[in-house]
């Protein structure tokens, strides 16, 4: 009787060992670019619905989605930056998926009074040539610069479109876009910069050089501040998570999903961008 009840007691254990094994393979983590979160999110959400799959989005920025799938702790690194751009990163080991186009816009608190820059003033502002308002056209207000934290891809995407390998001054950073969408309507004179999907009426968003923020814009590069949206994995990943990625470039998704947020689809952009932000036209 007593082996009996050892062997029911191992096999039970086996099974609950089993299960949660079997639970843990059906889990995919993501972590990365807080820009790409919202639509990582959504699309996760859904591909939910028909599979057992079950798929955790987590922010943390692109430096960081690229280091935690590189160490293997992740399934997939969500990043706005080229992995070869970020010190640490063995991109060859990698595989880059671009899966859409994310506009990045400068945004200010809407009663600094300007709508527009030119790009030599937007860069300015950010490497401390100018300190006040009144100097680029508004009022006469000091400008404060909040800037988002290193391992931001969005930071490193901005400030090679703007600063061109300039300095950015010191000011104060913060994590996510999220939170500085809110900083940007609460502070007065604050300047900032965020991916389109996070654009709203509670900020101003600038022209630059009288173009306008716009996914047009960004399809031909008239508007100049933009980066693509990377979902990283190992050069081998399951099958579990190529159908994830797959379902990305679905046209369920790139039609409906990511214009309807703000992003742009990979399908119409008329250029396309290397890791050192060299432009050439795609032909078709």
């Amino acid at each position: 009787m007593k082996k009996i009840k050892i062997l029911i007691g191992s096999l039970l254990i086996a099974t609950l060992m089993t299960g949660c094994a079997s639970k843990k393979n059906n889990n995919i983590t993501i972590v990365g670019s807080t820009a790409m979160q919202p639509m990582i999110e959504m699309a996760a959400e859904e591909f939910q619905h028909h599979s057992k799959v079950r798929i955790t989005v987590q922010g943390g920025g692109s430096g960081t989605g690229l280091s935690q799938v590189q160490a293997g702790a992740v399934a997939i690194g969500n990043s706005d930056i080229f992995a070869q751009q970020q010190p640490g990163i063995k991109a060859e080991k990698l595989q880059d998926n671009k899966v859409a186009v994310v506009g990045i816009a400068p945004v200010v608190n809407k009663k600094v009074g300007i709508d527009n820059l030119s790009m030599e003033q937007l860069k300015g502002i950010f490497t401390g040539k100018y300190t006040n308002w009144k100097q680029v056209g508004g009022k006469n207000q000091k400008i404060i610069v909040i800037n988002r934290a290193q391992g931001s891809g969005t930071r490193k995407a901005f400030e090679s479109d703007v600063l061109k390998g300039e300095s950015a001054i010191k000011a104060q950073e913060q994590d996510s876009s999220g939170t500085v969408q809110k900083m940007i309507a609460a502070t007065p004179g604050s300047i900032s910069y965020l991916a389109f999907p996070y654009l709203n009426k509670d900020v101003q968003k600038l022209s630059i050089d009288n173009v306008k923020p716009n996914a047009k814009n960004v399809e031909n590069n008239d508007w100049k501040i933009w980066a693509y949206e990377h979902m990283y994995t190992k050069k081998k990943v399951d099958k579990k998570v190529k159908k994830f990625i797959d379902y990305i470039y679905t046209k369920e998704v790139q039609q409906n999903l990511v214009k309807t947020l703000g992003y742009i689809t990979i399908h119409d952009m008329k250029v396309q961008k290397d890791e050192n932000g060299n432009i050439e036209e795609i032909q078709k």
